[in-house]
């Protein structure tokens, strides 16, 4: 019998692979000669190709948004609380791509890949790339598809990056724009985290140079301590003391996990695991350095540190978006340390400096920077709420 998914799920979706033979110069000055980007959509494209979305991913994210690769998976994809039939981005209203970025270590061309000029791996040979170069790899994924203006763009954290990116370089080609979660630029702190995230693998006696996939190894203990550090920033203190599902790597507040819990229920008096939240901390690092690459991690870290809209505009961001036509959503979570709302209020009021249509919803979360993941009641609603008067404006136009 076939697996039967929720009436909300897009079940089974099967990656694509777009292959690009144009050469794509790197705001680094190096230039990539073909590449390939992964990609799936779900829900259909309307006659007029005026429904669509596009999804961009934060760090450690992929193409796999929703749904399942196969009837036995038993994880959906990482933003299947909020793409599906009658979620905030309805599927039965919309057309929605989601991509693995350029960079990347799930099937889009990275430093996993094979050099087609040399026969051999990428690894640390593979340039740096920016949040820049990404938008314009997604226009040509864009004009590959026939799909001259995006209905919305949307993404968090890092995606959000994207948002105000695409914004700003392809005002022409998006409507709205939803950025959730993200920041203007990176804080010294945020650097400082990214920093020691590199430093754990490029240290590890595995990483080789960046081609450790030449010597059949990976820097397993750096990628382990690189997400451990990040995964700690992700989480509020609160959620880092509730509850953890055993196998999720997302806040469940039906979990039995308590951070300070001790493990084995009394102290060792050396240096093994304690608590819960160590275990907890070392799980997911366990199963991350297993699934990504390391060459890719320092990427997209660079990535990040690197993403500063107004540095083509004397440093001031409301010229930057003076660029752009489109109308905005911002979100943030209260307890979001690692890109806080006052980073968000700072988007918007460069925003309503250069005269822009903005609305700002600012939630209330105890979840930290992973809220924007979560079915958060306040969150999905507001997210629901502007997409369904996104659809409306779409009928309208077409009525």
């Amino acid at each position: 019998m076939s697996r039967q998914f929720p009436s909300d799920n897009v079940g089974i979706i099967k990656p694509q692979t777009a292959h690009f033979d144009e050469e794509l110069t790197l705001r680094s000055g190096k230039s990539l000669n073909g590449f390939d980007l992964v990609f799936e959509t779900y829900g259909e494209l309307n006659s007029s190709k005026s429904n669509a979305i596009l999804i961009c991913h934060a760090l450690s994210g992929d193409h796999h948004a929703a749904g399942y690769h196969s009837e036995s998976d038993a994880k959906s994809g990482w933003w299947d609380t909020c793409i599906g039939p009658g979620k905030a981005i309805d599927t039965n209203h919309f057309f929605v791509v989601s991509l693995n970025n350029l960079g990347g270590c799930a099937g889009s061309t990275g430093p996993a890949s094979i050099d087609p000029t040399t026969g051999k791996y990428f690894g640390p040979d593979f340039p740096v790339v920016t949040v820049r170069d990404w938008v314009n790899s997604q226009a040509m994924l864009s004009d590959k598809l026939g799909i001259q203006k995006w209905a919305a763009v949307v993404g968090g954290s890092l995606g959000g990056m994207q948002v105000m990116r695409w914004a700003i370089s392809y005002p022409e080609r998006i409507e709205h724009a939803i950025c959730i979660a993200a920041a203007p630029k990176l804080s010294a702190q945020n650097i400082a985290f990214n920093e020691v995230a590199r430093q754990s693998i490029t240290n590890d006696a595995n990483f080789h140079g960046g081609r450790y996939l030449d010597a059949n190894t990976y820097p397993k203990q750096g990628l382990m301590l690189a997400r451990m550090v990040g995964h700690i920033t992700y989480l509020s203190d609160s959620a880092m003391g509730s509850k953890f599902g055993k196998d999720s790597t997302l806040f469940d507040p039906s979990g039995d996990k308590f951070g300070r819990d001790l493990r084995s229920g009394t102290l060792s008096f050396g240096f093994d695991v304690d608590f819960q939240v160590e275990s907890y901390l070392q799980y997911q690092g366990e199963r991350f350095s297993e699934n990504f690459d390391a060459n890719t991690y320092l990427l997209m870290t660079k990535a990040l540190d690197y993403f500063d809209p107004a540095i083509d505009f004397g440093g001031d961001l409301s010229r930057a978006f003076e660029q752009a036509s489109c109308k905005f959503l911002i979100m943030s979570f209260s307890t979001d340390w690692r890109f806080p709302p006052a980073r968000s209020r700072e988007i918007v009021e460069h925003l309503l400096k250069a005269k822009k249509d903005i609305s700002y919803l600012e939630i209330d979360a105890d979840q930290g920077h992973d809220s924007f993941l979560l079915p958060i009641p306040r969150y999905i609603d507001g997210f629901k709420s502007y997409l369904a008067r996104v659809f409306e404006e779409l009928s309208s136009d077409a009525a």
